[in-house]
């Protein structure tokens, strides 16, 4: 205990230190609910906008500030899927504690060390062994108290032989004035599991976020991670990991990045191949408007000689005052690993726009139609369904931005 006291004083590796005497950490305590309905419209509404549904979805979380309100299974869906808080979970399942911290580092830095010392809560999924989950498990994670600092600690297990989706949603009250969010999320994907995790951020100018997360993959698995920023926030921090332990292991880890106003964005994806015939792909594509600015980071490291992984940025600039920072990192341990690589920044070519006024469209409607274009969820390999709706997420928000 006393080492993690100590890490509360370490800053992160990369972003924007912060110093957290400035947030607070009191708020009402709410009472849990039944179904996703009783949750307060104005909240609600909110949630909508990350992806949040009432139905066709296998099971739902909520948490506000520090309260869980909502953990349950679609009756359709059990004994194939349990959901619960990670406190009611830790009580439940004496040996969750071999899960409890043992992808994330609780010493990695002050976030994560904080994340311990004041832990508020956050979800359990857990995908039986051998099930095919038809609907997407569904989560929020949301600030309604000012100035309010939640720190969430979610654990997802995937079984052997099962696969699923998971959509989670992040966001907070439009009256909130300052507030800092730390998500831990660990990630197990057994043998010959298929998990696919798409995390919707929807913040605003005040709000920090720092997320850390780490997924181990064994044998023949594959985990996919999909995230999507498109609003402003005050400043991000994350560099989610993915550790392709097993033989045949597979990672994806997709971005889309909507940087506006003044938001200041360090992000990063790592994949590290350990496991034989292991593969990692690595997809962002970021745009940047107004007085943002955006980090890219990536990272592929290879320690076996049969791993291959491809990572590849994509930048787009719609401001003189707003910058895209790329920085790939090919790590290869192994004669024989194939790492490689693609980087780019730039603007939208005159000869787009002027082809796009030639057949009627006006400066601002094809700069929108291009950029709807660059951010293109089709990359992130989603199912027709849903696929379907974070487009709708993504037109809209850009519509808002133009």
């Amino acid at each position: 205990m006393q080492e993690i006291r100590e890490a509360l004083n370490k800053k992160a590796k990369f972003g924007e230190d912060l110093d957290l005497r400035v947030y607070g950490r009191k708020a009402k305590k709410r009472s849990r609910v039944s179904e996703l309905s009783r949750i307060p419209h104005d909240i609600l509404k909110s949630a909508y906008e990350t992806g949040i549904r009432e139905k066709e979805r296998a099971g739902s979380f909520f948490q506000i500030d520090h309260s869980a309100m909502l953990s349950k299974v679609n009756e359709k869906f059990e004994g194939q899927v349990e959901v619960m808080t990670v406190k009611d979970a830790l009580k439940k399942y004496p040996w969750l504690r071999d899960y409890y911290w043992k992808a994330v580092d609780v010493t990695a830095d002050k976030y994560t060390a904080r994340a311990e010392l004041e832990f508020d809560d956050g979800y359990f999924f857990r995908i039986l062994k051998g099930a095919k989950v038809t609907f997407p498990l569904q989560s929020c994670l949301f600030i309604a108290q000012r100035n309010f600092n939640q720190n969430v600690h979610n654990i997802i297990i995937a079984e052997e032989n099962s696969k699923a989706q998971i959509i989670t949603g992040c966001t907070l009250h439009q009256g909130v004035e300052r507030a800092l969010h730390i998500g831990i999320s660990e990630f197990f994907i057994r043998k010959n599991a298929k998990l696919t995790f798409t995390m919707i951020h929807r913040w605003n100018d005040n709000a920090d976020v720092r997320p850390r997360t780490v997924a181990l993959v064994d044998d023949n698995a594959t985990f996919a991670s999909n995230y999507i920023l498109l609003n402003p926030v005050r400043s991000l921090q994350m560099y989610p990991a993915v550790f392709c332990n097993g033989k045949n292991s597979v990672a994806r880890l997709n971005s889309i990045i909507h940087a506006t106003r003044n938001t200041n964005v360090d992000i990063g994806s790592k994949i590290v191949l350990n496991g034989e015939n292991s593969r990692g792909e690595v997809v962002s594509r970021v745009i940047g408007r107004d007085s943002s600015g955006v980090i890219a980071r990536g990272m592929l490291e290879g320690n076996v000689k049969t791993g291959k992984a491809h990572l590849e940025c994509r930048g787009l600039l719609l401001s003189d005052n707003a910058y895209i920072h790329s920085i790939p990192e090919l790590i290869g341990r192994k004669e024989g690993v194939d790492l490689s690589h693609e980087a780019a920044v730039g603007k939208i070519a005159d000869k787009e726009i002027n082809y796009l006024r030639a057949r009627g469209l006006n400066e601002e409607e094809a700069t929108a139609l291009i950029v709807r274009g660059f951010l293109d969820v089709r990359i992130m390999g989603l199912p027709e369904k849903i696929e379907d709706e974070i487009r709708k997420l993504v037109d809209a928000t850009t519509k808002e931005a133009m």
